[in-house]
């Protein structure tokens, strides 16, 4: 399993409406997430920060998916008056966080070596 994360600026006053298009997000923008193999998708905010997450069998394969996608290309369209995202010239898709800590560390090691 892979993990990626990101994160995005909320435009002024737009936390209602981003939330409400995510309680109603297109079946389509749905299918294309488990095509990719994205599973445990959570975003979260504090004040304008956004911070998303999610986990997939490899990463360089979901971000092929979604940059593939037409319907992400409209999802993020429809997504600019209430974020604004930085995407990743190679990818396409938005730009991976650098991991630097997790408990415990994979193989159950909670101890450095």
């Amino acid at each position: 399993m892979e993990r990626f994360a990101w994160t995005a600026q909320l435009l002024p006053g737009r936390l209602d409406e981003y939330i409400r298009r995510h309680d109603e997000i297109w079946p389509e923008m749905t299918a294309v997430l488990e095509e990719a193999g994205i599973r445990n998708y959570s975003i979260w905010t504090d004040g304008q920060v956004l911070f998303g997450y999610y986990e997939c069998d490899s990463v360089a394969r979901a971000a092929a998916v979604q940059a593939a996608s037409q319907v992400v290309s409209r999802w993020n369209e429809y997504m600019k008056d209430v974020m604004v995202m930085a995407f990743d010239p190679q990818s396409g898709t938005s730009v991976r966080l650098r991991q630097v800590f997790m408990h415990p560390r994979p193989g159950g090691d909670t101890a450095p070596g």
